[in-house]
């Protein structure tokens, strides 16, 4: 099974390199990790000791943040390094100021030891999940504590199977396991692993702050002008398709589209459905003393604003659930807002609570999307649900710093 990790390593990383030569985000991960280690020597000393936090992408980058933020402010002589997997997530926060921020090297036994030695960790910090076979060993075998947190683990996982004697050896170089529920503590426990308490998710913990004193967005406010918004957070092709149906519906609404991939063909695309009265925000930006009118539909083609855009809206839409699943719920929820979104969301135990106290409607269909936003128009408490439900589940970053921190550690 190890030769097949390795080999699987191998095969990804080549398909990468092929798809880089037409995929601007394939060509953003090989360029990311050329030169790497001339990279990481030009700001990292070997000699000091860091704090490690990996992240696949942003999104675990917000849900452990709380934890590095919180350790930042515990300990503020320390020296943080953060790695992202994805490009997603690196090219947004290369330049965050409480840490160094790099690239992970593709998982070999070489760059493992190399990289590890490179930025000198007391501790690593790994976020839901990603378990790399050569980096965990590497951190066990050189007596470095490895913490998982708002780990989550399924039944259908490798870890769980008859075969999967690998993978639980992976497991074997975690510290300590901070999980989000029950099924996964339970899960550890079945296969041998004690060292695991539930701590809850650090992402309600994120959000919650972040509504507590969000940006504020004068060209927003002004595109508003006071209407009724509907905030449309992530979304896709499929998810546009079904939302392009609400603005004629609705003519005293405003709808503010985010959408996950912001690459030209996809704006065009955006653009020609909603083509009554759509703008992009850049063009806003820009042109807003000149135009005569406000249009009806904002596209948001750029990154990085759409936790900030939720506190302008009155119900939200969360886009993925026609496709591999939904994105943050949280975020909007955190605000007061009620959420409509896809039918795939059975991964996602916060969207199911959603569902279960009224501030949430899942949907397969146009007529399904409009009986949701008038039941959210008509139903005023599921604003405070919503919001009630994230201010009442945060907590698990003190739980996990407790722990932590309690063998003078770091």
């Amino acid at each position: 099974m190890k030769l097949l990790y390795i080999i699987g390593i191998q095969a990804y990383t080549l398909l990468v390199r092929i798809f880089s030569l037409f995929n601007p985000k394939a060509k953003l991960f090989i360029n990311g990790r050329k030169d790497i280690y001339s990279t990481i020597a030009q700001k990292i000393n070997p000699a000091e000791k860091h704090i490690w936090f990996h992240f696949a992408s942003l999104g675990e980058f917000e849900q452990g943040r709380p934890v590095l933020e919180k350790l930042k402010s515990l300990y503020p002589g320390k020296k943080i390094v953060v790695t992202f997997f994805s490009p997603s997530g690196y090219e947004i926060r290369k330049n965050y100021a409480l840490a160094d921020v790099f690239y992970l090297p593709v998982d070999t036994a070489k760059n493992a030891r190399r990289f590890v030695n490179s930025i000198n960790p007391e501790m690593a910090i790994f976020t839901k999940y990603e378990f790399w076979h050569f980096y965990f060993k590497e951190l066990k075998d050189q007596g470095i504590p490895l913490y998982v947190i708002s780990g989550i683990f399924r039944e259908s996982q490798a870890f769980f199977k008859w075969y999967g004697g690998f993978y639980r050896n992976v497991l074997k170089s975690v510290t300590y396991f901070f999980v989000q529920n029950e099924e996964s503590l339970n899960l550890l426990k079945s296969i041998g692993f004690n060292n695991v308490t539930i701590n809850g998710d650090t992402r309600f913990d994120r959000v919650y702050e972040n509504a507590q004193s969000p940006k504020q967005l004068p060209l927003i406010e002004s595109f508003i002008d006071n209407s009724p918004t509907l905030v449309c957070g992530s979304t896709w092709p499929e998810d546009e398709k079904i939302l392009s149906v609400l603005p004629e519906k609705y003519p005293n609404w405003k709808f503010i589209i985010a959408p996950h991939e912001i690459h030209e063909s996809h704006i065009e695309s955006i653009e020609k459905q909603f083509s009554a009265g759509s703008l992009r925000f850049s063009v806003f930006s820009s042109e807003t003393k000149t135009l005569n009118a406000r249009p009806q539909t904002l596209i948001i083609d750029n990154i990085g604003m759409l936790s900030s855009l939720y506190q302008y809206g009155n119900v939200a839409y969360i886009g993925g659930g026609f496709g591999a699943g939904i994105h943050n719920t949280l975020e909007a929820a955190a605000f007061g807002l009620p959420v409509i979104f896809g039918p795939k969301y059975d991964k996602f135990q916060e969207a199911k609570d959603l569902i279960a106290i009224g501030a949430a409607r899942s949907i397969s269909s146009t007529e399904d999307l409009i009986n949701a936003f008038e039941s959210f128009i008509e139903n005023k408490n599921a604003a405070e649900l919503a919001r009630k439900y994230v201010a009442d589940k945060k907590g698990a970053t003190d739980q996990i710093i407790s722990r932590i921190t309690k063998s003078d550690r770091p």
